[in-house]
């Protein structure tokens, strides 16, 4: 009985305390700074590693529906119109297939930028990462590091998506027929406004990107909730009590 007055006293005086005192509580507990950040890095590598090696496989993106990427947003007059030509639906379905295997075979030159980034980045006060919601090192890892990411891998998706991945033809071939289809049934803008711009690899560049942190916090969902999830000594220290 004393034993559960003493805790309930604990929880209640916990409740009552600073972020800067909970944290000095939980650092009593034989953690350090430093082996927080060291397990939430470790935690990110293997999250990137997993989300690379899923995203990479063929479907990777396109059978996913979390992560699957559609037509830019300058593209959305596009469905109206081509679903009602005679292979119109045929045109769009396959350009969007181009576009996610583009994503997929890009996906892999993602893996060292991610490693770099993560490597790169400065985690002041682990505690507050650690003790943040089911995916705060995520969240912080793409805070930081989002910009630099994206311009290291606009090239790699540039890249891909003017490779001849589907039947011979290129996502850059398959979606400016998209636009070739809607434009000439416009004719010449009369019916509606013609579509001139073309916005295909920064687009991917987004989505694909936004693809590998979503797969990143849902692995490091798994290490902080299943104990089996943590391979190694440091997850196990860190995530252990969490």
């Amino acid at each position: 009985m004393r034993i559960v007055k003493l805790s309930f006293l604990f929880l209640l005086t916990l409740s009552f305390t600073s972020c800067e005192e909970v944290s000095e509580i939980l650092q009593a507990t034989g953690l350090t700074n430093e082996e927080v950040i060291s397990g939430l890095k470790t935690a990110l590598n293997i999250g990137t590693d997993t989300s690379v090696t899923t995203l990479s496989k063929t479907d990777g993106y396109f059978k996913d529906e979390l992560v699957k990427i559609l037509l830019p947003a300058e593209a959305a007059p596009v469905y109206g119109v081509l679903t009602s030509l005679p292979g119109g639906s045929l045109l769009i379905n396959e350009a969007v297939l181009a576009i996610n295997r583009a994503a997929e075979d890009a996906a892999p030159e993602a893996k060292d930028i991610f490693v770099t980034a993560v490597t790169g980045i400065t985690i002041a006060d682990g505690f507050e990462i650690l003790n943040g919601g089911d995916t705060a090192a995520t969240i912080y890892l793409q805070g930081k590091t989002y910009n630099p990411l994206t311009d290291a891998f606009k090239p790699k998706i540039q890249n891909s998506l003017s490779k001849p991945l589907i039947l011979n033809t290129s996502a850059e071939q398959a979606y400016a027929l998209v636009l070739k289809t809607y434009n000439d049934a416009s004719l010449g803008g009369l019916l509606w406004p013609e579509i001139k711009t073309n916005t295909l690899t920064d687009h991917v560049t987004q989505k694909a990107l936004t693809g590998l942190f979503f797969k990143v916090g849902e692995e490091e969902k798994k290490i902080r909730r299943d104990p089996l999830h943590r391979v190694s000594d440091i997850l196990k220290k860190v995530f252990g009590g969490s």
